[in-house]
């Protein structure tokens, strides 16, 4: 969905939750997870439960019914040039994720990164080396592990469809 597409009060899904849109910003909005039985809850503003901002790249993800959901998951299978995760590099990513809990910038987990190379990077995990945070991530295409520190992964750019595309080999 695109932020024009939400009004105060919709009800949408992203992620296997339903929410109701709260407020609009310029480039975000608000909403609240509907998780609760009794509707007493979900009374306000202000709210009993949280409100969550869901930036772009989550509202990308939202979509109005069940079956719209479904469908976006099935064509970005079917779509993707993501060579996706091993169940062993998905059981070490998930163990160390576990052990790094006192990392306390976890959204910058949400997005992968793409290195000068073309490679791109996932990270999953973050420890503590005297005074700086060290970034654990995988590298989905060669199956390849590596750290480097925050300060030079946070720098590199986020990476795009089309980044994952050209290190798939799939640009001319």
């Amino acid at each position: 969905m695109k932020l024009t597409d939400f009004q105060i009060g919709l009800e949408f899904m992203e992620g296997p939750f339903w929410w109701r849109c709260t407020d609009i910003g310029t480039r975000s909005i608000a909403a609240i997870k509907l998780v609760e039985d009794n509707p007493a809850w979900y009374a306000g503003p202000p709210y009993m439960i949280e409100e969550v901002v869901l930036d772009e790249a989550r509202l990308a993800d939202c979509h109005l019914t069940e079956d719209e959901h479904i469908e976006a998951a099935l064509v970005e299978a079917d779509t993707s040039s993501h060579p996706g995760y091993p169940h062993e590099a998905l059981r070490r990513m998930t163990k160390a994720r576990l052990k790094s809990g006192a990392y306390p910038r976890k959204g910058m987990f949400r997005f992968d990164r793409v290195r000068n190379d073309g490679e791109i990077l996932h990270p999953y995990a973050a420890h503590k080396v005297g005074e700086d945070w060290i970034v654990s991530f995988y590298l989905p295409f060669t199956q390849a592990w590596d750290e480097m520190s925050e300060v030079l992964f946070v720098a590199l750019p986020v990476a795009t469809a089309l980044d994952i595309k050209s290190c798939a080999g799939q640009l001319s």
